[in-house]
């Protein structure tokens, strides 16, 4: 079969001005699977609210983690493309949800590469299912797909939270940092409202609203962002045998009064310290490529937080980024589908 494929990420700004800054969000937090309001109120929040006062603080954070080649997140995706193009045959595009390169652009590029494509296999970099990620990614690329009516078939590789490849890869990008001296681990993934983990539960009576929900099996765990997170670090704290309290998992990236996924990342940063944590591991399994939040919430804004809060270390883990494992990861899930015709 003509095939090709599409890796799919976040996306950034075109440049760290102001002016690229603000339109980038604009997309971003219109997307009515991030704010999940109504139209009118979501455009006076974030055109009149949000944006206004996010951007210029938004641009000089970007100003401090950009490169010469531009976005970190980009290059990294990049790099993951260029790989990858190394162990597979079908041509590798790459897309953002927001901004550049585009999903359209993608698809076009596999096209006149292959004119008579007939399937595009797009890759959400998701580890885990939330409608304002991966959600948003597959409905935007089927969305993109049908206007445009593309003749080729389009699929998806399915979240892979407790994938063994995608554990192996994250545990393997772990244990070297183990050797140091450290008091705890910390997990911290992006956060996202309470009120987005019971809207993506098919049954409707299950997350958030039975006691350990997360540990008790159910249908609503496929669409769970809540328990796939915990279920990644249950796996990957087995593979490293990591003692008892030794590790614990958070959330960042907060936006707004509502209530979010807790603990809080920034808390529990001003908290560690006044608990005997004082050497802190820290990885963003929720970011397969290092980005704003990576870059500059956690290592810059994160570990000033943590020092001043009487924190001595803090070791911000990279992201799987082009890590060997990871990228035979992919490779791997994508010769798998070749022979099987399933998706992992």
């Amino acid at each position: 079969m003509k095939r090709g494929i599409v890796l799919m990420n976040l996306g950034s700004p075109d440049s760290i001005s102001v002016k690229d800054v603000r339109r980038y969000l604009n997309e971003f937090l219109m997307d009515e699977r991030v704010i999940d309001k109504p139209y009118l109120f979501r455009k006076i929040l974030v055109s009149g609210i949000i944006v206004p006062f996010r951007a210029p603080k938004s641009a000089e954070a970007y100003k401090s983690i950009w490169t010469e080649k531009g976005s970190p997140l980009i290059e990294f995706t990049r790099q993951l493309q260029n790989a990858l193009q190394q162990q597979i045959s079908e041509p590798i595009e790459i897309a953002m949800r927001y901004g550049n390169p585009s999903v359209k652009s993608a698809y076009d590029n596999l096209q006149s590469k292959i004119p008579e494509l007939e399937e595009v296999i797009a890759i959400p970099l998701y580890p885990h299912y939330a409608m304002s990620s991966y959600e948003t990614a597959v409905e935007y690329a089927r969305e993109i797909h049908a206007k445009n009516k593309y003749a080729f078939k389009l699929n998806f590789v399915k979240p892979f939270f407790n994938h063994p490849y995608y554990i192996h890869a994250l545990t393997e990008s772990i244990r070297p940092y183990l050797s140091q001296p450290y008091d705890h681990i910390l997990f911290s993934y992006h956060g996202i409202p309470e009120r987005h983990v019971m809207k993506t539960d098919g049954t409707g009576v299950h997350c958030l609203k039975v006691n350990n929900c997360c540990e008790i099996d159910s249908p609503a765990h496929a669409t769970c962002y809540r328990h796939q997170i915990i279920t990644t670090t249950r796996l990957v704290a087995e593979k490293l045998e990591l003692p008892t309290g030794k590790c614990s998992f958070s959330f960042q990236s907060r936006l707004g009064r509502d209530e979010w996924l807790k603990p809080y990342t920034a808390k529990r940063f001003e908290e560690m310290p006044q608990e005997g944590i004082k050497k802190l591991l820290i990885v963003c399994p929720a970011f397969v490529a290092d980005c704003l939040e990576t870059l500059e919430e956690i290592a810059v804004e994160g570990r000033n937080s943590f020092i001043q809060s009487g924190g001595e270390l803090l070791t911000v883990i990279p992201c799987l980024n082009t890590h060997p494992l990871w990228v035979k990861t992919i490779a791997n899930w994508i010769k798998e589908y070749e022979e099987e015709g399933e998706m992992v």
